[in-house]
């Protein structure tokens, strides 16, 4: 699923950021930012705690989860709720531990009352049925933990339309509307193939409202990358908040055996910092994120400048006449038909970009780089500039690109971060304003790098004059030499 539109010459796309990945793979942990507002944690023992939080912490205890003993304990913070040390916490201390048994995944699915009817389910899906199901359900045993669960979140899937529209001309609005299109589709095929056919396993009419709330849940509270689990739900672990002060994902949460004479796996969330008795407990989400995807996936955006990208896609055109060539010399060097490029603010082009796109372009007296003698050779001398007129057309196509992109936005930069600086907006409007800026400064360095590079057109050393250097023909001052 991508939504791309063909740019200048048509091998420069302007992608969604969710590339060539199904989303059903997207699934990572995703809350909310922390206001710059101090926290304020209500015990959860107090009655100032919401009356279906004290219930799922009472219920934690029952189970044996939690004790007075327990190192954090869910409160109201600013980010809606969180976790709270009840003393202080050491940096990689285990803060809580959740066994399996209380887990939520695939195989909690695989052994409910519609277990059988899910077996050929995508495993997101399987367990996003699940939820909505035990949602309905009033005597569901899941029932105080999905009392607390949210009905939204701020991820842009939520956005109504009007909302939407303050994203135009931005990739994060084509993803969020192919991610939308995805999730239509799939609760289509979810009906003709379960729902429509087992309506009395199903104590409710379920509808895409239902199935976009459960995928916005697993989006925001699931863990991924666990040993041997590819999408978990942690009940009181999901609780845990991001903190972008907190730069390093190691040690933060792991599976690992109850015990040497059990065989049962616990979650063991751990704190990466030093947290002082009454301060909340965060961890860091995904360091590799871009602005725009921490606001499909998380419904917030950071201030730091790194978060800011720009997904350039650039392909091989079928109709190229050296198709094929190029193809297998792509795929000889780790690339494939068509290669996805993170341009981030502050940084230079990622590896590979030039040589990918010196490829792409080569053509007319440059294509006998791609005959077989120079296969083994072409990938390196792409790295160097190729000829004028090959990097005069990669200049020019990029470029181009560029300001297309930017045509696409109705608002200028100044105008974005005046609207910030007044503090007048919500805080979906707010984060619209600051992927729309994000993207902008990043299109308008892409376009300063090829500007820049335009005017170096005349003084670049090309693939001719350093093979005329090697061979001793010419100078390095370029002078021809002669011999008598």
């Amino acid at each position: 699923m991508t939504a791309s539109v063909t740019v200048a010459t048509g091998f420069l796309r302007s992608p969604s950021i969710l590339k060539s990945q199904n989303p059903s793979f997207l699934f990572t942990r995703q809350r909310i930012l922390p206001k710059k507002s101090s926290v304020r944690p209500i015990s959860a023992s107090t009655s100032e705690l919401p009356e279906n939080v004290r219930r799922f912490w009472k219920w934690l205890g029952d189970q044996g989860v939690v004790s007075g003993k327990s190192a954090a304990e869910p409160a109201v913070v600013p980010e809606g709720l969180g976790l709270v040390a009840r003393r202080d916490i050491g940096r990689n201390e285990v803060v809580l531990e959740i066994p399996k048994r209380l887990w939520i995944y695939p195989e909690t699915v695989a052994a409910s009352k519609i277990g059988a009817l899910c077996g050929g389910l995508k495993p997101w899906v399987s367990v996003a049925l699940f939820l909505i199901r035990e949602k309905y359900d009033e005597d569901s045993s899941w029932r105080v933990y999905l009392d607390v669960l949210p009905e939204f979140t701020d991820s842009t899937v939520f956005w109504s339309e009007e909302e939407l529209a303050e994203l135009k001309g931005t990739q994060l609005l084509s993803t969020t509307l192919g991610v939308k299109e995805y999730l239509e589709n799939e609760f289509s095929k979810l009906e003709q193939e379960i729902l429509q056919p087992n309506k009395e396993m199903f104590p409710s009419r379920i509808t895409l409202d239902d199935f976009i709330w459960a995928f916005g849940i697993l989006r925001s509270r699931a863990f991924a990358r666990l040993r041997g689990q590819d999408l978990v739900l942690i009940p009181l672990a999901d609780l845990i908040n991001h903190n972008p002060a907190i730069t390093t994902e190691d040690y933060a949460y792991e599976i690992k055996g109850a015990g040497l004479f059990s065989r049962d796996l616990l979650f063991s969330l751990k704190s990466p910092v030093y947290v002082k008795a009454g301060g909340q407990v965060y961890i860091q989400y995904d360091v590799n994120k871009s602005n725009a995807e921490l606001a499909l996936d998380y419904g917030f955006v950071e201030s730091n400048p790194n978060r800011n990208a720009y997904t350039l896609t650039i392909e091989i055109a079928e109709s190229d006449p050296f198709f094929g060539d190029k193809l297998d010399i792509a795929e000889t060097n780790g690339m494939s038909e068509t290669g996805y490029f993170d341009i981030v603010e502050g940084q230079s082009l990622p590896a590979g970009m030039l040589q990918y796109i010196r490829l792409v372009a080569l053509g007319g007296s440059d294509a006998f780089l791609l005959e077989s003698i120079f296969s083994n050779t072409i990938w390196g001398h792409l790295e160097l500039p190729v000829s004028r007129s090959n990097e005069e057309l990669i200049c020019r196509v990029v470029r181009d690109a560029c300001k297309s992109a930017l045509s696409g936005f109705t608002t200028t930069i100044e105008e974005d971060e005046k609207l910030v600086e007044e503090g007048k907006v919500d805080s979906r409007m707010e984060l619209a304003l600051k992927v729309r800026i994000g993207e902008k400064r990043v299109l308008q360095q892409i376009d300063q790098i090829f500007k820049d590079r335009e005017l170096e057109l005349d003084v670049l050393e090309y693939y001719q004059e350093r093979r005329l250097k090697d061979l001793g023909l010419v100078g390095e001052q370029g002078e021809i030499i002669f011999w008598e």
